[in-house]
């Protein structure tokens, strides 16, 4: 049976019997669970009686070098287990198929994801000519094939077709809703999805290897909402030989680099030398700000700061009140309160942090 890229699923029985079942065998993500997600553990203690573990509060991110074979919900889950903490979430899905970069927010790193999420990001993949699939990477059943292989020249000279502002056909096994149904729900059921088109961003692509005549290796970089996967899939059609992604790696997120990422198992050695007093949590962390990277910030007074707590609007006046507008981070005594707007003289606060619990570490506010 196919399973989708990194999204959804649903499963003859009376309809509130495929509902119980559906929640309690299947992930939010709609995959089938499996007995080693942590979900599942924890509400396996939980029938059994055992007491659930505390949460806390614990505000920041950790970049995930996320495994092949693990789902972004899956990630969450198990960052959220370790920290103990109290809110979790991921600022961009990235496909079961593919490792690398996936930003994890904690706390109240989660009211600065839309900023990650917006940002760019870059990839380095891996297409295997000769065959397209239905999902359009290795997990997906071939639909098409060729004795065709294009040469290099060929593909190089394809590429500016695929840079810049481009309309782009999203994979059948995708998110997107139709009438308020998900795309890969309505594939794997077997009915015909018709995605339309629509606009993305690809800053750059670039064919940075040719190992043999079968596959090709590129790199990507490109704005929100662009499928890597779509990209083999139309690249093969035009090249007239197909082809479907087999190897996809994220190197770069928003502000995120390789360099930021921590591998699963050094994430858990981390957790558990903390647990036994050996370790800091707050090393694997970095700040919540972070995420803001392009945006301005802005040092307000400690009574300026308390009005803002509050809620409430502050009167920028004197020859250092700010000229311009926009949205813009907030820090008093160098530490983050809010994110805010500037206009008509005022700096009014939209999203105020409680950063109370488990913090970065200091000397993680200077990145490498």
């Amino acid at each position: 049976m196919t399973i989708p890229p990194e999204t959804g699923t649903v499963e003859s029985l009376p309809a509130d019997t495929i509902a119980v079942n559906a929640k309690k065998n299947h992930s939010a993500d709609g995959r089938p669970r499996d007995n080693n997600d942590p979900r599942n553990k924890q509400r396996q203690g939980n029938h059994q009686g055992q007491p659930r573990r505390d949460r806390r509060d614990v505000h920041g991110w950790v970049v995930l070098d996320k495994p092949i074979g693990m789902t972004s919900t899956q990630a969450v889950a198990v960052a959220k287990r370790l920290f103990q903490a109290k809110r979790a979430g991921h600022a961009g899905t990235l496909d079961p198929l593919a490792s690398g970069g996936l930003p994890i927010a904690l706390g109240e790193a989660t009211k600065t994801v839309p900023f990650v999420m917006d940002g760019r990001k870059r990839y380095r993949f891996t297409v295997t000519w000769g065959a397209e699939r239905d999902t359009d990477d290795t997990e997906g059943r071939v639909v098409h094939t060729s004795e065709s292989r294009p040469d290099v020249e060929a593909i190089r000279a394809l590429l500016p077709q695929f840079t810049g502002r481009i309309e782009q056909t999203p994979p059948r096994y995708s998110a997107i809703k139709i009438q308020g149904e998900r795309a890969y729900d309505l594939a794997r059921d077997g009915e015909v999805v018709e995605l339309q088109p629509r606009p993305v961003e690809i800053h750059e692509l670039t064919l940075v290897d040719q190992p043999d005549a079968d596959h090709s290796v590129f790199e990507a970089e490109c704005g929100k909402g662009t499928y890597v996967r779509a990209l083999a899939r139309d690249m093969g059609r035009i090249l007239g030989c197909y082809g479907h992604i087999s190897a996809l790696r994220r190197t770069l997120v928003g502000p995120f680099t390789e360099n930021d990422m921590i591998p699963l198992e050094q994430l858990e050695a981390l957790c558990n030398r903390a647990a036994s007093g050996e370790g800091n949590l707050a090393d694997a962390l970095l700040p919540v700000e972070t995420a803001l990277d392009d945006i301005p910030a802005l040092a307000v007074t400690r009574a300026d700061a308390a009005r803002l707590h509050r809620g409430q609007a502050v009167l920028l006046r004197g020859r250092d009140a700010p000229q311009s507008s926009g949205t813009v981070y907030v820090t008093v005594a160098g530490r983050l309160l809010a994110l805010a707007e500037i206009g008509n003289g005022e700096l009014i606060p939209k999203r105020v942090f409680n950063l109370t619990g488990l913090t970065a570490s200091s000397g993680r506010n200077e990145r490498d």
